[in-house]
């Protein structure tokens, strides 16, 4: 890893939800910024604001195809992250995480760069063991329909340590839980936007089972500074480590929360569970502290205020998709 304090940073997937606040914080840092998007999910209109800044560099590239550039860090956080958008091109969800993976380490690999994989909770499938630390091996179903994003990372994970022990490449593995903000796709299905979204429009507010599954949500500017206290955590250090907020909610109470907080007099409503949903979800972070001395500090209600605040703006210009 070079040690001049500017860095040329590629940032795939820099056009998402994360990818943009990770690109802004990394500008704010002095560092020059290659973003890196197809658009498939994530939006010129969260990178908007940073297009004419001197540091920042807007590539529309897909990373199932190999391309070449200069770099000293790599971000990979290329890849649909809600099951609506994964399952849409299951095949497709695959190749990124895969051949995206290959891509992105052969480009590692080249320059010496050292280079960061976005993995997920989803590893851990639907776990027995609660809460999940990293020695946890999960349990996954290698052939349901959430398969192509859970089985696409854990072999990106498994990838990157190759690399590493193959090629003594400098990599840098996290597993994300449940984050939420502002920049959340509003169609993406995910129960914070979901919840937020159906409350600020009066519309049913969807519960699938009986609503006693829980997650834990991690405010997105908590976890951006967990991926750059890794990212700058001594060449030893690989992990996988888990960044997410341990504070566990059921979904219930989330939906309670987001009603309370919106003023909405939406109804709850119950669905059936979607198939291989996992019933509890919450990291083990003592890793984090211990090797990262992160811990995230931004509670649920502080975290929702912006983030309401967001949708409230962003629906204000988007008509009712039934008018």
């Amino acid at each position: 890893m070079r040690n001049a304090l500017r860095q040329q940073i590629l940032v795939t997937g820099g056009a998402g939800f994360l990818g943009s606040h990770l690109c802004e914080r990394l500008l704010a840092q002095g560092h020059e910024v290659l973003c890196l998007d197809n658009f498939f999910t994530g939006s010129r209109d969260n990178i908007l604001h940073l297009l004419d800044h001197p540091r920042f560099e807007l590539i529309r590239h897909d990373i199932t195809f190999p391309i070449y550039l200069e770099v000293s860090q790599i971000y990979n956080l290329a890849c649909p992250a809600s099951p609506i958008h994964y399952q849409f091109d299951p095949v497709q969800t695959t190749k990124t995480s895969v051949h995206g993976a290959i891509n992105m380490l052969g480009l590692a690999k080249r320059v010496r760069a050292r280079i960061f994989q976005a993995s997920t909770s989803e590893v851990y499938g639907d776990p027995t063991c609660h809460p999940q630390p990293e020695s946890y091996w999960g349990n996954v179903n290698p052939i349901g329909p959430r398969a192509c994003y859970d089985e696409g990372k854990r072999c990106a994970e498994t990838l990157f340590f190759d690399y590493h022990r193959q090629h003594g490449l400098e990599v840098k593995v996290a597993r994300i839980f449940n984050t939420y903000g502002p920049r959340m796709h509003p169609n993406d299905g995910r129960v914070v936007s979901n919840f937020i979204v159906q409350a600020l429009r009066g519309e049913p507010i969807t519960l699938y089972g009986d609503g006693r599954q829980t997650r834990s949500f991690c405010y997105v500017d908590d976890l951006i500074d967990g991926f750059l206290r890794l990212m700058a955590s001594p060449a030893a250090f690989c992990g996988p480590v888990n960044l997410g907020n341990p504070g566990e909610f059921t979904i219930r109470e989330l939906a309670e929360k987001v009603l309370e907080m919106t003023g909405s007099k939406s109804p709850l409503v119950h669905r059936d569970l979607p198939h291989d949903d996992p019933r509890q979800r919450r990291p083990d972070i003592a890793l984090a502290r211990e090797q990262l001395h992160w811990n995230p500090t931004i509670a649920l209600e502080d975290g929702l205020r912006p983030t309401i605040a967001y949708f409230e703006t962003l629906l204000r210009g988007t008509p009712h998709p039934e008018r």
